[in-house]
């Protein structure tokens, strides 16, 4: 089993995309893959329980049925902070769910492919921030960075962070969010020279994207030989 940990530089980046681009890419290869996202805000309240978006097309594109609960075990419904939403719910987002929900989907794939919610230092709680997730689940780290302007500050202290909270990045993928931006190869120019790992993709501002579309931006290969 293997897996890795998706961080974005900001919200809205990106990150569900490049996620489910990432598992698509790897299904692609012949793996069985399945996706997570630990904690998620802004659900909607449903028969079943809160249910989030980005959590639900996990799901959808994982090789294999699984329990929503395992896929999203903190679901939270206002659209805030999610250590916010928690305290508003009464509850303490904690580790040890986490991890058991981890373990039972790395048990049943090849690839676990999780997803932060947020940024990268994100607080979950007094002492927990999402920074704090790759380790606990022994994953390495792929950064989504949203093209727009700001980026390259976003991303250089993003990158400079994981490397500080004893993470590893093995990689990052460009998402043009900003179909506007200028100077767009400029910028993806500066990142490859200072950033310590290998883009892994660019992917352009898609109208309807899909993650076997996306997927067809990401180099994946280069993903199985940092991860290796």
């Amino acid at each position: 089993m293997s897996g890795i940990f998706v961080t974005g530089t900001d919200t809205d980046c990106g990150k569900t995309q490049v996620t489910l681009g990432l598992m698509a890419a790897l299904q692609g290869q012949g793996l069985t893959v399945l996706g997570m996202k630990p904690v998620a805000s802004g659900c909607q309240e449903g028969q079943d329980g809160p249910r989030n978006a980005d959590a639900l097309a996990l799901l959808a594109q994982g090789s294999r049925p699984v329990p929503y609960a395992l896929v999203n075990p903190y679901a939270l419904v206002p659209p805030i902070a999610p250590h916010i939403a928690a305290g508003q719910a009464g509850l303490s987002i904690e580790l040890d769910p986490i991890v058991k929900a981890y373990r039972a989907l790395a048990a049943q794939a090849d690839w676990v492919i999780v997803e932060g919610v947020g940024g990268w230092r994100v607080p979950l709680g007094p002492t927990l921030s999402v920074s704090d997730l790759p380790q606990a689940l022994e994953l390495p780290v792929v950064m989504v960075t949203g093209l727009r302007l700001g980026c390259i500050n976003h991303s250089l202290l993003t990158a400079e962070s994981i490397g500080a909270r004893g993470a590893r990045l093995v990689g990052w993928v460009a998402s043009h969010i900003d179909s506007s931006m200028l100077a767009r190869e400029q910028n993806l120019a500066t990142l490859a020279a200072l950033i310590d790992a290998p883009c892994l993709g660019v992917v352009p501002h898609l109208a309807d994207p899909t993650p076997e579309g996306v997927a067809a931006h990401l180099k994946v290969e280069r993903l199985l030989d940092g991860v290796g």
